[in-house]
């Protein structure tokens, strides 16, 4: 399996290559770049879980949070470079929307399929759902609304979010690795269980380097056609953040947490969807804002009310469906078709939106 990804993968990297030196115009080379970019992100997620592996539990979990999402990063650090920081708002509306409503939601509805009902640990989604209240519910809503009342406090409330969202996550990732291992302790076998044997340490270290600069060299690419795309296409910054960059991204996390699911392992299926969505709000997001400040691009949590209502639409939705501790498949079928709705209404914005 890995190796047919790795040629699928050289391939599409190969055409990638061929249309960016080639001049074949910029349509082309973004959905190429974009193409190229999700095997890519899998065998990064791929290598990372092997040097997790090879770490240990502690250490591994933390390698695996660090890196979980760093195709998101990437694409971040050179949106900001291009000035598009709508796009990195866009992408980290569309990196919570998809995650909780379409991943999870996905999840939900193929394990019920085969699984009619299928558990989870409470006590962990009661946790879950608490961060995900403060990583999104406060920390995006509260410099949006106050913004509108005080300009002049907007960087100094985005740096205060920024600073606290990133000591709680760092406290959570502590809190799960550390003081409370033992209630985690079952995703830790289940994923095991889910990888089996781990290759060797070197190769994946090996493999996690040249891909992470194939996806630099990609997103340097698929950024800098973003606006072209824009203006051809018709659509918005916002629809191209939220829907397109947000799946490129998650793609490959996508399918391990419907994977999961399908194999009734629904406590690691929910630890990728919600695990992944608080990494982008608590981690991520405040890592740009830094890397907006030394850079010297201004970046801040103030985000349009369509993508405020749909994240806060998505939180709640999704807190309520987790917190009993079960699923089934209508209740995955509502996530996703809450998704579409939200999609639409990106894809039906104005591209000067």
């Amino acid at each position: 399996m890995n190796r047919l990804l790795s040629i699928v993968t050289a391939i599409l990297v190969a055409v990638s290559i061929v249309v960016q030196v080639g001049r074949f115009g910029d349509m082309p080379q973004f959905f190429a770049a974009a193409i190229a970019i999700i095997p890519l992100a899998a065998l990064m997620g791929k290598a990372t879980e092997t040097i997790a592996a090879h770490a240990g539990a502690r250490l591994g979990g933390l390698l695996s949070a660090t890196f979980g999402n760093a195709v998101e990063l990437i694409i971040g650090i050179f949106s900001l470079h291009e000035g598009l920081t709508s796009l990195v708002k866009a992408s980290i509306t569309g990196s919570v929307v998809g995650n909780l409503l379409f991943v999870l939601g996905l999840s939900f509805f193929v394990g019920g399929i085969r699984h009619p009902i299928q558990e989870f640990n409470v006590r962990v989604a009661r946790s879950n759902a608490s961060m995900l209240m403060l990583g999104v519910g406060v920390a995006f809503v509260v410099p949006t609304v106050f913004a509108r009342t005080a300009h002049p406090v907007s960087s100094v409330l985005s740096f205060g979010v920024a600073g606290v969202s990133l000591i709680v996550y760092l406290l959570g990732l502590y809190f799960s690795l550390f003081t409370h291992r033992d209630v985690f302790a079952y995703i830790g076998h289940e994923q095991e269980e889910a990888q089996g044997s781990q290759p060797r340490l070197w190769p994946a270290i090996l493999t996690l380097a040249v891909t992470t600069v194939l996806v630099s060299v990609e997103s340097d690419w698929l950024v800098g056609t973003v606006r072209s795309i824009a203006t051809q296409l018709g659509w918005s910054e916002l629809f191209i953040g939220v829907v397109v960059v947000a799946i490129i991204g998650n793609a490959a996390e996508h399918a391990s947490a419907v994977w999961m699911a399908w194999k009734n392992r629904m406590d690691l299926s929910v630890e990728i969807a919600v695990g992944s969505t608080l990494q982008v709000a608590m981690f991520i997001a405040p890592v740009l804002f830094f890397v907006g400040v030394c850079i010297g691009v201004p970046f801040n949590f103030m985000f349009t009310w369509p993508e405020l209502v749909s994240m806060i639409a998505a939180v709640l939705l999704v807190v309520v469906l987790m917190l009993d501790g079960e699923s089934n498949w209508l209740e995955g079928a509502m996530a996703v078709g809450a998704y579409l709705v939200l999609a639409a209404g990106f894809y039906s914005l104005p591209a000067a939106a």
